[in-house]
């Protein structure tokens, strides 16, 4: 039994009916059981937070982030990486395999799913190894991964080499109903790079990571997925190459979906070379280098891209190319970043600000606001339960995850603020735009922020 909550007058927006209006929305026993006009509905005791001027859609769906437990609980624990989901907005969050011992037996999957009972501020669903070890060499146990409950199969962190190994992968994944989720990267082309293949790889003399070293895995992939029908998502889709591949195999009828992450939508590979974001040219010679450059938040793997690939994620988001957007949060300590550009590990912390960086699409008109809330909300939540199974919208009956958002509170993101254990995280220190107000899991407040419940502007709409 949970508190009875009421959600009056925000504007609520549910991507899955289509609905964007002034609403209420009563949520009891972790069930929304009514919504529109809830005069005379809630029930005695009922607490009511008033959602004037603020956004109310279903909690966030975050396909991708790092949680670390076990093996890593330096950089990440279930405990602090759910809290920081929370803070985000998200209500549900697939940890990926590679921990230590990684996820792929029964035993491993059972351990975090008992965590995350003890110590979950929100739902965490496991994704499950594709082989043992994530070493490429053989196949997990892929039917007891499945009974054990992970949501998917995935290597993240390395594409599977073989592609008979693969090809089976997506044979046996069938048979579970159970999409395998593939890092795309050819190794051999990696062949040590750091940034993107590039001006800015030039100038600041760091060895490049051609596109070509994802667009091949994901063309591989691809034929195996029509070989085999079976259900393919690329992970943290970063080139205008691999977008157009993943459009031209849909409309082939391949089953694939795809994400792209907050920082490739709104980075480019100038990000390393400081905060401010200089010109790789100046004049007639190579920009100054600012005293940030060589920055490692900004070193995440696949590497920030150019202009023209950020333009290229943007456009797939918004015809459907790319179904979702996931964070991949990647919590590291202070040491695995405070070292040189080609020593410091790759990954972003993300889960804190994910909804503010987004939302500077949508404040510059790159993306419709309902288009944003459709890829964090009901799109990946078809990906996870394509029944639905209540989650991801917002229906008389479905499960009670919401968020309240403001989509015009302006915050200074600060360390001390950010909950993951992971600091790594180069928005610090800027000021975003768009705000999680409270994020209701189940039907309880995982997050509220101190200022809920006090005179908010006019809101803007962000059609």
């Amino acid at each position: 039994m949970t508190e009875a909550l009421l959600i009056a007058g925000g504007r609520v927006i549910d991507p899955e009916t289509q609905t964007d209006t002034t609403a209420d929305v009563l949520i009891e026993n972790g069930k929304i059981t009514s919504l529109g006009d809830t005069k005379g509905k809630a029930p005695k005791g009922c607490r009511t937070i008033e959602a004037k001027g603020l956004v109310v859609c279903p909690g966030f769906i975050d396909l991708h982030c790092h949680l670390r437990e076990p093996g890593f609980e330096d950089k990440e624990t279930i405990a602090t990486g759910t809290r920081a989901a929370a803070r985000g907005g998200y209500t549900t969050v697939c940890c990926m395999p590679n921990t230590n011992p990684p996820l792929d037996t029964r035993a491993a999957v059972d351990f975090v799913k008992a965590r995350c009972a003890a110590e979950g501020a929100v739902r965490v669903l496991p994704i499950g190894c594709i082989t043992r070890g994530r070493k490429g060499e053989e196949l997990s146990e892929m039917g007891e991964l499945a009974l054990a409950g992970v949501a998917g199969y995935s290597d993240d962190g390395d594409s599977v080499a073989s592609s008979r190994l693969m090809r089976h992968a997506l044979e046996y994944s069938r048979n579970f109903g159970l999409p395998v989720i593939e890092h795309c990267e050819d190794k051999g082309l990696v062949d040590g790079g750091v940034v993107n293949e590039g001006p800015v790889a030039v100038r600041l003399g760091l060895r490049g990571i051609p596109a070509a070293a994802e667009e091949v895995i994901i063309s591989r992939d691809l034929a195996l997925a029509e070989l085999t029908g079976a259900r393919l998502h690329i992970a943290h889709v970063s080139t205008a190459g691999s977008v157009e591949l993943i459009r031209r195999a849909k409309q082939q009828g391949i089953r694939v979906t795809a994400e792209a992450t907050p920082h490739h939508l709104l980075l480019t590979e100038e990000r390393v070379m400081g905060s401010k974001g200089p010109s790789v040219l100046h004049g007639l010679g190579p920009a100054p280098l600012l005293a940030d450059a060589y920055d490692t938040f900004a070193k995440v793997n696949p590497p920030l891209r150019s202009e023209r690939d950020r333009r290229a994620l943007v456009q797939g988001v918004k015809d459907g190319t790319i179904d979702a957007i996931a964070t991949d949060h990647a919590p590291h300590t202070w040491i695995d970043k405070a070292c040189e550009f080609g020593q410091a590990a790759f990954g972003m912390s993300g889960l804190g600000t994910a909804f503010g960086v987004l939302m500077e699409l949508v404040h510059r008109r790159e993306l419709g606001l309902v288009t944003l809330i459709s890829k964090l909300t009901f799109e990946p939540g078809k990906i996870l339960w394509p029944a639905h199974e209540g989650h991801g919208i917002l229906a008389v009956g479905s499960t009670g995850d919401v968020v309240i958002i403001d989509p015009e509170a302006e915050w200074l993101v600060e360390e001390k603020d950010l909950l993951s254990k992971g600091k790594n995280n180069p928005f610090i220190g800027s000021k975003l735009r768009g705000k999680i107000m409270a994020t209701i899991f189940g039907g309880r407040i995982a997050y509220e922020d101190r200022s809920l419940g006090q005179p908010v502007p006019k809101a803007t709409r962000h059609d």
